[in-house]
């Protein structure tokens, strides 16, 4: 590649961001750099229906072959970035682990996570899982397949995804987590408590404030988990779901600032100016208030920095961001999140959790921040149009 855009990472931030510059009438040649051997998907299905095998693989896809070569973006799989010079008034230089060697004019890093490895003994079992890929999917599910015992070390989305897909298809579940509260770090005691409440009516243990101090095998394969007090569960297969860790390595050696991810402001522009960052990989001004930096983890928010990004490499206006929103799959409870409720200092419940149907409003003083609604599309809606006004006229 002789000059042009090169965007590090295949996800939903690099295909996005491609789109996007064509969309903003960029016309030389772009390249998406990404270390996984498939063509560019969505992850959100992994830890829902495609892990439960009622979606295929080409049902990930974000975009088709055709759809590349009709817009000219050039994709490379199976290329992991190594090596990456910013050389001043000229072009960068990419080398890859197949040492390709490649310049280029615009850069984007858009290069998301990785698990968070639990480190106890016994992690490196045959039947202990992490989920990040479709290939962990696909792992993880022909492991289910034949599980009696199930044990997911982590009570966030991740797990709870998981966890209900087993349970489902009649695995003995048990939910693991040093935390007093499941999903603590994102929804209110309220919340967490109904889920509590709703995992264990569907028949899934869960341990709170229990944390694992190794994991059990024989021949190479797991048969237990050994937790803090003592107790043994027996599992044919572990999932770990323990959170995240940015990918900053490429960041960390052009120099980018770095805390807890890659630092970017409201256009997406990291440290250095002339290159931009979008995704899991980055953490950036609270969209809601501007306070403080915060990594949001969702497929919108990848979406979202990306246009922006794409925007400020064309040195376009950036388009109007959107109020973050996510959503969790858990049984026949679908849980919608639009805003961010750090910082509030009470809620207001409307409906009965009993039912499950109501929601959380998370306020600030007199301040809408977020809201929580399971099972109630029009209690999400209604909010999440609230937070949009209020933010246009901020």
């Amino acid at each position: 590649m002789n000059g042009g855009a090169l965007i590090v990472g295949a996800g939903q931030a690099g295909v996005q961001l491609a789109v996007s510059l064509r969309d903003n009438g960029y016309d030389q040649s772009i390249t998406l750099i990404g270390a996984e051997p498939r063509h560019p998907y969505q992850r959100p299905p992994l830890s829902k229906a495609f892990l439960a095998g009622a979606v295929d693989d080409a049902s990930l896809e974000l975009r088709t072959e055709a759809f590349y070569k009709t817009r000219r973006i050039n994709v490379w799989p199976a290329e992991r970035v190594t090596k990456l010079h910013l050389p001043a008034g000229s072009h960068g230089v990419v080398l890859t682990d197949h040492g390709c060697t490649m310049v280029f004019d615009r850069l984007a890093l858009t290069v998301g996570a990785r698990p968070r490895r639990l480190d106890v003994p016994g992690a490196d079992l045959d039947g202990v899982c992490y989920l990040r890929t479709a290939d962990d999917s696909e792992r993880l599910r022909a492991h289910l397949a034949s599980a009696s015992n199930v044990v997911v070390i982590g009570g966030g989305f991740i797990g709870l995804e998981v966890a209900s897909v087993a349970r489902k298809q009649g695995s003995n579940v048990t939910v693991v987590d040093v935390a007093d509260r499941l999903m603590s770090r994102a929804v209110a005691p309220v919340v967490s408590e109904f889920y509590r409440r709703a995992h264990v009516r569907r028949g899934t243990a869960v341990r709170l404030n229990t944390g694992v101090t190794a994991i059990e095998g024989v021949n190479g394969h797991v048969t237990g988990v050994l937790l803090d007090d003592g107790t043994r569960l027996p599992a044919d297969v572990v999932l770990v779901g323990v959170g995240v860790v940015p990918r900053t390595e490429l960041a960390e050696q052009l120099g980018l600032a770095c805390e807890g991810g890659i630092v970017v402001d409201e256009f997406s522009r990291t440290s250095e100016p002339s290159v931009v960052a979008a995704g899991d990989c980055t953490v950036m001004p609270n969209p809601l208030t501007g306070l403080g930096l915060v990594r949001l983890e969702s497929a919108p928010n990848a979406i979202s920095q990306a246009r922006t990004a794409a925007a400020t490499l064309m040195g376009a206006p950036a388009p109007e961001p959107e109020v973050p929103w996510f959503w969790s799959d858990q049984y026949d409870l679908k849980l919608q999140i639009a805003g961010i409720a750090d910082g509030y200092d009470r809620y207001e419940v409307d409906g009965d959790p009993d039912t499950e149907r109501f929601s959380v409003r998370y306020f600030r003083g007199e301040r809408l921040l977020a809201v929580n609604a399971v099972n109630s599309a029009r209690d999400y809606l209604v909010v999440r149009k609230e937070l949009s006004d209020h933010r246009r006229l901020a």
